[in-house]
């Protein structure tokens, strides 16, 4: 094998012309994690996901990282998975990114215990109408809230998200019905607390926490993500939010090797879930390149020694 570890990434990424502050965090990211790996005398490349000419088998691992396409290529990106990964390993494994890369994750993690929102899934193909269907989530889970949030089971940075007012429900059956034909989606009871307090990020590598950031929407919004105009603030976690972390990652099929665990106040102020991201998660590495560190040595303790 030529390499130990291959960095992933998406092709936007690999030598773009345009340098934006968002793309400038991209890029130290993963050198960020390149150089640390590297520093664990592991011979690493980093690639495009996409990369045709690309030997998937002369690598042991590889890592995602900025695969950031992935969700707007899906049928794409999931052929590349299967091929890539009956020639090399990933990190975190392919079972676990197979049960993660899809939102009915959050079922299996409520029934192990783990408080997430109020969530109603609408299958693929389902014949109903968006109304139908709120009024079948509130029926089943007691939204307390007039106000829903639907979203994809495969999305990211928030992709087809939308925070609906029950009396404005039909201005959105059109999208709905589209989107379901399409896709499965799931229905959320809108959380108050992610507005007005924001939602924490939690960094653990190998079930161990090393660093937590506060992600808060721009007035007027509810979506955190950067891409929206969110914020993002240093933040210092208390120890109940530091065990709930670690017991979203031990309720997982197996301990993910990098995990980013989201969370935040719920309607009933509990700690909840909002998600798990153990497949390609920004993990914050600068505001804490030590952290880089811990996830080297996370990789090279369990696949190299």
């Amino acid at each position: 094998m030529q390499f130990d570890v291959v960095v992933l990434t998406d092709h936007r990424y690999v030598a773009p012309e345009k340098r934006t502050p968002y793309v400038e965090n991209v890029l130290l990211e993963d050198r960020l994690v390149l150089e640390a790996l590297q520093e664990q005398g592991l011979r690493v490349i980093r690639k495009s996901w996409d990369d045709a000419g690309f030997d998937w088998s002369s690598t042991k691992l590889a890592v995602f990282r900025t695969t950031w396409d992935y969700f707007d290529r899906f049928d794409e990106f999931s052929k590349w998975f299967q091929s890539a990964s009956q020639q090399t390993q990933f990190v975190n494994s392919k079972e676990l990114i197979d049960w993660n890369i899809d939102k009915h994750y959050l079922k299996d993690l409520s029934d192990a215990g783990v408080t997430i929102p109020k969530t109603f899934f609408v299958e693929k193909g389902t014949q109903t109408t968006l109304k139908e269907a709120f009024t079948e989530a509130i029926d089943h889970f007691g939204f307390r809230a007039d106000i829903l949030v639907l979203k994809p089971c495969v999305s990211g940075a928030a992709r087809h998200t939308y925070k609906i007012k029950r009396e404005d429900i039909s201005n959105h059956e059109a999208v709905f019905q589209k989107l379901i034909f399409e896709e499965a989606m799931m229905i959320q009871e809108f959380q108050e607390n992610i507005v007005s307090e924001g939602e924490i990020s939690m960094m653990l590598f190998n079930g161990e926490f090393t660093h937590a950031v506060l992600k808060i929407a721009k007035p007027g919004d509810f979506r955190v993500q950067d891409d929206f105009g969110g914020s993002v603030h240093e933040y210092q976690p208390s120890e109940e939010q530091i065990s709930f972390a670690q017991k979203v990652v031990n309720a997982a099929p197996e301990l993910p090797v990098y995990a980013r665990v989201d969370l935040f106040k719920d309607n009933d102020g509990n700690w909840a879930l909002a998600e798990l991201e153990i497949f390609e998660p920004e993990l914050w590495f600068r505001r804490n390149p030590e952290a880089a560190q811990t996830l080297a040595k996370a990789i090279k303790n369990r696949f190299f020694e």
